[in-house]
C-alpha cells in the first residue's frame, strides 16, 4: 500500500509539475562582478525585462545597470564617464551612458536603455570607462558573462 501511494505521489509530481522550459525568464538580474580583484568593494546590478514605452507598439527589453563603489574613471587613464555595454558576442551590442550621482561617501553609477528588440540570450553585461569625447571604451571594470536567460 505504501509502495502504491509513493507511487501515486511521485507520477503526479512528474506529471502536474509546471515545467520549467516553460517559465518566464524575464524579468531577470544579476549581480556585475569586478574584473579586477583588487577592487573588492566594487560591485553592480544589471536588471534585464519588457517596457512597453509607447502602447500600442510592441514591447521592448530594458537593461538597466546600477554600479558602486568603482574608482573614478580617470584612474584607467582619459576617461571621464562609465558606460553600460551589452552585446551578444558575434552579433550585436549596446552601450548607454551611465550617470553619476555624488553621495556621502563615493558615487553611484546608473543608467538604462530601453530600445532592445533583440532576443537576450547569451547577453554579456559589463560597466566600462569611457571618453565622451572620443567614444572610446576601455575594457570592462564590472561584468557578468553569460547573462544567460
Amino acid at each position: 500500500m505504501k509502495k502504491l501511494i509513493l507511487v501515486i505521489i511521485l507520477s503526479f509530481v512528474v506529471l502536474v509539475y509546471p515545467s520549467q522550459t516553460n517559465a518566464s525568464k524575464m524579468p531577470c538580474s544579476s549581480i556585475l562582478e569586478p574584473v579586477d580583484k583588487h577592487l573588492k568593494n566594487a560591485k553592480g546590478t544589471a536588471l534585464i525585462y519588457k517596457v512597453q514605452l509607447n502602447p500600442p507598439s510592441f514591447a521592448r527589453t530594458n537593461i538597466s545597470i546600477m554600479a558602486v563603489h568603482l574608482p573614478h574613471p580617470s584612474t584607467y587613464g582619459e576617461y571621464n564617464q562609465y558606460e553600460g555595454f551589452a552585446t551578444i558576442p558575434g552579433y550585436i551590442s549596446w552601450r548607454f551612458k551611465l550617470y553619476s550621482t555624488p553621495e556621502e561617501d563615493g558615487v553611484t553609477w546608473a543608467g538604462k536603455f530601453d530600445w532592445i528588440t533583440e532576443e537576450m540570450k547569451n547577453v554579456k553585461i559589463q560597466v566600462r570607462p569611457s571618453n565622451s569625447k572620443t567614444e572610446k571604451l576601455r575594457s570592462p571594470v564590472l561584468t557578468k558573462c553569460p547573462f544567460i536567460l
